[in-house]
């Protein structure tokens, strides 16, 4: 079946995307954070995230408290931890350190999601892609670990940076509608199809594809 992502309509004012937001202890960009913040269902912090949270909404902190902070809190300041504490923001340790902080929240977000039976489109993470290469890695590793933890889509956003990794066998063609970034993904057919004639079409990096009833083709670009 194929499935329509538009990732970046959570950036719009008129976008229609039901978030949860996830944000990691990278720099936060203000405008970024307003606008995901004000569109999120659930809003948690990674460990040190929430000292990133603390000092860019200075001024106005009691309009941004995080449904919950999670992690092995080794990065969050003491004073940040009681800021959001005396706020009664939940705060939730996970001692494991087989997995990473992020990881770690992702989870919790996903179990939060059904206890309040929320309706969601996708899960966006604000940050996880400016760091060391292997503070990039281990977010990339997560968006891995979100594959067999979840059906929704899991993407990370930082700076001009998006990173959504794709399902096995998933093919995508991505294009702009209304100056809006859209990414079809379709999942490979089955041996019946592929034998059957399914009207299959393989992607080419231009974009374009052509529908063949008996085997795999591809459109050279022009």
């Amino acid at each position: 079946m194929d499935k329509e992502l538009t990732p970046l309509d959570c950036l719009l004012p008129s976008g229609t995307l039901k978030i949860c937001l996830i944000i990691l202890n990278q720099p936060l960009d203000v405008s970024y954070l307003h606008m995901l913040w004000s569109k999120a269902l659930l809003r948690a912090c990674a460990d040190g995230a929430a000292n990133h949270l603390y000092n860019i909404t200075a001024g106005e902190r009691g309009s941004f408290l995080p449904d919950y902070i999670s992690g092995d809190f080794d990065s969050i300041t003491a004073k940040v931890k009681a800021f959001y504490a005396d706020k009664g923001c939940k705060l939730i340790e996970t001692a494991d350190q087989d997995l990473t902080d992020f990881t770690k929240c992702l989870a919790i977000m996903l179990e939060e999601i059904q206890t309040r039976r929320l309706q969601v489109d996708a899960i966006v993470t604000l940050g996880g892609l400016a760091g060391r290469f292997d503070q990039t890695m281990a977010s990339v590793e997560t968006l891995h670990h979100a594959l067999s933890m979840t059906q929704l889509p899991v993407m990370i956003i930082q700076g001009t940076s998006l990173a959504y990794l794709l399902r096995p066998g998933e093919q995508l063609t991505v294009s702009r509608s209304d100056g809006t970034l859209v990414i079809r993904l379709r999942q490979p057919p089955t041996w019946n199809e592929h034998r059957s004639g399914g009207g299959l079409v393989q992607p080419h990096p231009s974009g374009r594809a052509v529908p063949n009833n008996h085997h795999w083709t591809q459109m050279e670009p022009e």
